[in-house]
């Protein structure tokens, strides 16, 4: 019973780090943004995060610096694709590459470096539950972070004027354009939000989640995220839950690897890669139930004077 409280708690923390880039990704993707370089944003907010907590040993400073590295890059896709109209989904993709090639560089004097583990926080009371306590109710702040996130998103998107602008951008930028709305400007500014979110995720993965400096540590975590945001049809509640549900399935490899079971490592490496590809197979034979719930302009450049 024990080591179902041990995964289950592994699967809060690892679902964290994808939760908090996938709903970065979704404020991008409400406003009719694809930003496909998620992966090298958070590489270099990895390494950026990392860094300044070796240099300064101050934790929060690395989630600072993480979320500057990530809006910064965010700041320069979304002049490329806003306001020069260069393909969101090239422009992405060379983000990606570009990350993952300067995380690299970067941090070749870091390999060595490690940082002490986190310190867990529990909750009054909560924490204190037999089994389920310290695994639901013990963890670092950005846990619990990234559930008051997804509330605050869902208060933003669905109860503010501010969202609802955000939400029409992203349906039909023309309309709001005609409405007096700034629609690059408010892209901009999600894309950044989104860069920023990324970021965190990514210093969040290299302080404490790890804590440690990899090349490529990031492991495909920003592409799942990504497949995250269609996997839970824009939703941030299903972000949330689909960020635990592939946490989850990235932790059960070594849960029985921990509990004896013969499972070739190579196998329970891809499951978590092999998890969203069969959801995301499962959830486009019902096509129009993904049209109704995608914003309608998403991917698409906007001309003002058109």
């Amino acid at each position: 019973m024990e080591s179902y409280a041990l995964l289950l708690g592994s699967t809060l923390s690892a679902g964290t780090v994808l939760a908090i880039a996938a709903l970065g990704l979704l404020i991008n993707e409400k406003a009719g943004i694809v930003n496909l370089g998620a992966e090298g944003m958070m590489l270099c907010a990895a390494i950026a995060g990392f860094a300044t907590v070796v240099t300064t040993h101050n934790s929060w400073l690395g989630f600072a610096a993480g979320m500057a590295a990530g809006a910064l890059l965010a700041a320069f896709f979304g002049v490329l694709v806003i306001w020069l109209n260069t393909n969101q989904y090239a422009t992405g993709l060379a983000l990606s590459l570009f990350g993952v090639g300067f995380s690299a560089f970067a941090g070749i004097n870091f390999v060595q470096a490690k940082l002490p583990e986190s310190t867990n926080y529990a909750l009054p009371l909560l924490g204190d539950i037999p089994l389920v306590g310290p695994a639901l109710f013990r963890h670092h702040p950005m846990v619990y972070f990234a559930v008051l996130l997804t509330i605050g998103l869902i208060w933003f998107l669905y109860r503010t004027r501010a969202g609802l602008v955000l939400r029409s951008v992203g349906e039909s930028p023309e309309s709001s354009h005609a409405l007096g709305y700034p629609v690059r400007r408010i892209r901009f500014m999600a894309v950044i939000a989104g860069g920023a979110l990324c970021g965190l995720s990514g210093a969040y993965l290299s302080t404490v989640y790890t804590p440690l400096w990899v090349e490529g540590m990031v492991a495909g975590r920003g592409w799942i995220a990504l497949a995250l945001t269609t996997f839970a049809t824009w939703r941030p509640v299903r972000v949330l839950l689909g960020a635990y549900l592939f946490g989850g399935v990235s932790m059960l490899g070594f849960h029985l690897q921990s509990t004896g079971v013969n499972v070739p490592s190579q196998f329970l490496s891809m499951l978590q890669y092999i998890a969203p590809i069969v959801v995301l197979a499962l959830i486009s034979r019902n096509p129009a139930f993904i049209r109704i719930n995608m914003p309608a302009s998403i991917g698409k450049p906007f001309y003002p004077g058109s």
